[in-house]
């Protein structure tokens, strides 16, 4: 099989679809490669490493696309290259169509592609196995931004996470018990600072009230809960998450308006859309805006600025579905995985997941 790694062309998003070593892998076992010139660099990997794996090096984006039967990637290609996309082709990356402008699901549809989105590829048991190590990134990613953007020089309120003897330390809520929820309940948790954790599911929360043996406050996320915790949290973190649906709107305008003066809201859930009414995709570039005298953090590509971390996460998880599909072909493939036939978004001009047929009401 043929398969292409074209570069990341999100801003500052220094992940790789794969490794050098799952290069040498594929081309031991007779596949071609075909890695576009500086895709590994924000990684750490040079184009001489893919190379000596066996990787065919190429000039153009453009070129990765009209050469490969399966294109791997990290993040949603842009509106350019869903017009590389060639009839047939399968390609597999996170996807968040719910939230992605229509235009693009057009040309998915249009070129009969087979859209295999990460972030829905789901296990019997209900777990994502592709989703969940960026998720942990991500999680264990926000205190540390949250630490910057909370002190004065960054526009924040001057307010330390963990406080001081005689000073309280900060009030952190965290909207979803899920896999980033919960690593970023045990980051904030190790910074020092107060946490509480909302979630509709109580299993999920008993589980973080025995995790952490009392120390994180559980709540059910009804509005009542929610409209509450926002009057006095410092870091409100968004981690709700619909698979293959856009996120649900939890945190109205009126909420966000109750916060104090330059409090921080952290929408993760922005990639599908967001879950507080006042979010907006920002950049790594440009991380922040204020609405409502409040710091909005809502950048798509979180995990995007600690590439090496996770390209290696990433690839982990993809591997044995990559591997499924190169050496059984992808309808074999899909017979033997219920996991990876979960994660199909597209096939044959047709949405092929529900959830995202209801959220693009098609």
């Amino acid at each position: 099989m043929d398969i292409g790694v074209p570069r990341e062309r999100r801003h500052n998003d220094s992940r790789v679809g794969l490794t050098p070593a799952g290069v040498e892998l594929l081309t031991a076992e007779g596949h071609t490669c075909y890695v576009e010139l500086g895709a590994g660099l924000g990684a750490g990997f040079a184009d001489t490493d893919y190379q000596k794996a066996g990787a065919r090096i190429v000039y153009s984006g453009e070129e990765v696309y009209g050469r490969a039967e399966l294109v791997l990637k990290v993040t949603r290609p842009t509106l350019e290259e869903f017009e590389w996309l060639q009839d047939g082709q399968i390609l597999m990356s996170f996807l968040s169509l719910a939230a992605a402008r229509r235009d693009k699901v057009d040309l998915l549809l249009k070129r009969h592609a087979i859209a295999i989105a990460y972030e829905t590829v789901e296990n019997d048991d209900g777990t994502l196995p592709i989703l969940s190590p960026m998720s942990q990134i991500a999680g264990r990613m926000c205190p540390h931004i949250a630490a910057t953007l909370l002190q004065n020089d960054r526009g924040g309120k001057g307010v330390l996470l963990g406080g001081v003897p005689g000073v309280p330390a900060a009030d952190v809520v965290i909207l979803g018990a899920g896999t980033l929820g919960t690593n970023a309940a045990r980051a904030f948790l190790g910074e020092g600072a107060r946490v509480v954790v909302l979630d509709h599911n109580l299993h999920k929360l008993q589980h973080i009230d025995e995790l952490f043996a009392g120390r994180v406050t559980t709540m059910v996320s009804h509005s009542f809960n929610i409209r509450k915790v926002c009057t006095f949290a410092d870091v409100l973190v968004g981690a709700v998450l619909v698979p293959g649906a856009r996120a649900p709107i939890l945190v109205t305008r009126d909420m966000v308006r109750s916060m104090r003066p330059r409090s921080l809201v952290m929408d993760i859930a922005i990639d599908q859309g967001g879950c507080v009414e006042t979010s907006r995709p920002t950049t790594h570039g440009t991380p922040t805006y204020i609405e409502e005298n409040v710091i909005h953090y809502c950048v798509p590509n979180m995990t995007g600025v600690v590439g090496r971390t996770a390209t290696h996460a990433l690839n982990n998880a993809t591997w044995p579905f990559v591997q499924q599909i190169v050496q059984h072909g992808l309808d074999a493939a899909l017979k033997t995985s219920p996991a990876l036939s979960r994660g199909i978004a597209t096939r044959d001009g047709q949405i092929a997941n529900p959830a995202l047929a209801e959220a693009l009401q098609i």
